[in-house]
């Protein structure tokens, strides 16, 4: 199976069903389908070639949906652009990628102006939102919607093989230089099964695409969907208001968010204000949520909750945290308990928590490995990064460089990233622990614990705080409020409150940002601001 093949059978089971919702646009299966041959047969009359790689520069909208069709009907390789990036950043991803053609939005064509005049070799750009009618100076076609009207590409002996590489998506490079995480069709293919298996997909599924679309945390669902005959609503930009009125409007059954967008939601002063009946599932991904913040979403939406986890390296999930059927009969409390953890095994793929020595840790939630795992769902490697692939895969394991521990359930909770652990008077501490706590005070919205330098402790334990509008809590309360609820040595050090914090193109809080400030100017006092 190929990633066409969803498209395909969609389209077969149900031609007249509405698929795809965008602003004011509506199309079912068939003309979608049209849409998307329609960008196929330019694809193909432009001579871009099976294994070929184009770039897509685009906001969430139908246009990502199909440019990520046209181009695995035709075994392209698509490369998904993280739309906030500099120019720089994105110069070196199509550079490095070997792209000569990019699908883009008329809104980035300053940013794509900019790429343009420092890459070495010319770069072409398929427009979309913008037609000959309403030109802006310095933009030549051709133009999204006039292709897609020159002819429709028949699929008759394609030959794309599922172990064709499908797609290309670059890391954050928080550490460093973007890497190129390699997908084949097949690794594709296996996770929207398993997601269809453990989500229970069906054509009565309402999509709401609100995480970025160049992101897996998001991505995914556009093949799982598709092959249920699902429907597809996307959100452009992700205002909390819209989301919510989106989700009553279209009657949406579920999505996936990252924290921070849950955060928002919750947060949002209309939240209370819209049925969320159609809700069956919300799912978080990308990164760490804190439990108080599940509780307040269960309670607010009515709905289930699965933690997910998993990285773009394994297309992506690895854990859900979906209950066991003995576990149903736990109490409120203690199915949150479970809901909040990062969860058992994903059935696409195996997995283990091992110490240094290479065994699996206890299953005590007490002591501490990082999280390997093997299955058809882990990428083959990094692009033109031999060595880079080696260093994580081995021996048929990806390791993972998260940090967690394991109940007698086989439930996960990570603890975090190998990197992100502080080391405080030769004790280790676990950021998002503290950051569960914090999170528990009524007065917080955001928050970011990081170990800075320290002439005593080596490190001591930071936080940094975003308060929600209208409270007020002061450094020493903070401080107190953690060492009630855990050890003193964990607790914060020092609080810094911020308008904002630092975040990537995907919503992630950049702790790596924080840690950097903190180590340029070790004299920063307390309370002051970045």
């Amino acid at each position: 199976m190929v990633i066409g093949d969803t498209l395909r059978k969609a389209v077969k089971l149900f031609p007249r069903k509405e698929a795809v919702i965008c602003g004011d646009k509506r199309w079912t299966y068939a003309e979608f389908d049209r849409r998307v041959r329609g960008l196929a047969y330019h694809l193909m009359k432009r001579g871009v070639k099976k294994g070929e790689r184009v770039a897509i520069l685009h906001n969430n909208c139908h246009y990502f949906l199909e440019s990520y069709y046209a181009c695995a009907l035709l075994g392209i390789v698509s490369v998904p652009i993280n739309v906030r990036l500099a120019a720089e950043e994105i110069v070196r991803i199509v550079e490095d990628a070997g792209a000569r053609m990019v699908i883009s939005a008329h809104r980035y064509r300053e940013l794509l102006s900019a790429i343009q005049g420092k890459l070495k070799i010319p770069l072409s750009v398929i427009w979309t939102g913008v037609n000959k009618e309403d030109l802006s100076p310095g933009v030549e076609g051709p133009f999204y919607e006039e292709v897609i009207e020159e002819g429709l590409w028949m699929d008759e002996g394609s030959g794309v093989l599922e172990d064709d590489l499908a797609h290309l998506y670059y890391t954050s490079g928080t550490t460093g230089s973007p890497k190129g995480v390699m997908l084949t069709h097949k690794n594709v293919m296996v996770h929207a099964v398993g997601t269809i298996a453990e989500l229970q997909l069906t054509d009565r599924d309402v999509w709401l695409h609100g995480a970025p679309l160049f992101h897996l945390a998001d991505a995914w669902a556009t093949w799982a969907i598709t092959w249920v005959g699902g429907r597809h609503v996307l959100v452009g930009d992700f205002l909390p208001s819209r989301v919510l009125s989106l989700i009553e409007q279209e009657r949406v059954t579920l999505t996936n968010l990252i924290p921070t967008m849950l955060n928002m939601l919750i947060n949002d002063e209309q939240v209370h204000q819209h049925d969320y009946s159609s809700l069956r599932l919300l799912l978080s991904g990308g990164a760490p949520i804190a439990p108080a913040l599940v509780k307040r979403l269960v309670e607010t939406f009515r709905c289930d909750y699965v933690q997910t986890y998993g990285m773009t390296e394994t297309s992506p999930y690895l854990t859900l945290s979906l209950l066991k059927g003995h576990l149903l009969a736990g109490t409120f409390e203690e199915q949150l308990r479970y809901k909040a953890k990062t969860g058992r095994e994903f059935i696409g793929v195996e997995l283990k928590v091992i110490n240094e020595r290479g065994e699996e840790v206890a299953k005590d939630e007490k002591e501490v490995g990082e999280i390997i795992v093997r299955g058809d769902t882990v990428t083959p490697g990094y692009w033109n990064l031999p060595d880079e692939t080696e260093k994580v895969l081995k021996d048929g394991w990806l390791y993972t460089g998260d940090m967690a521990v394991i109940d007698e359930e086989g439930y996960v909770t990570i603890v975090d990233r190998k990197k992100d652990i502080i080391i405080t008077g030769g004790e280790n501490v676990y950021s998002t622990e503290v950051e569960n706590v914090l999170y528990l005070h009524p007065a917080v919205l955001e928050c970011a614990v990081i170990g800075v330098p320290d002439e005593k402790w080596g490190e001591a334990v930071k936080a940094l705080v975003v308060l929600k509008p209208g409270f007020a809590v002061d450094e020493g309360e903070l401080i107190a409020f953690c060492k009630e609820r855990i050890a003193r040595y964990k607790a914060p050090k020092s609080v810094d409150f911020l308008p904002a914090l630092p975040k990537t193109g995907t919503g992630k809080i950049e702790k790596q940002k924080l840690r950097e400030k903190y180590r340029r100017d070790r004299g920063l006092a307390d309370g002051s601001t970045i």
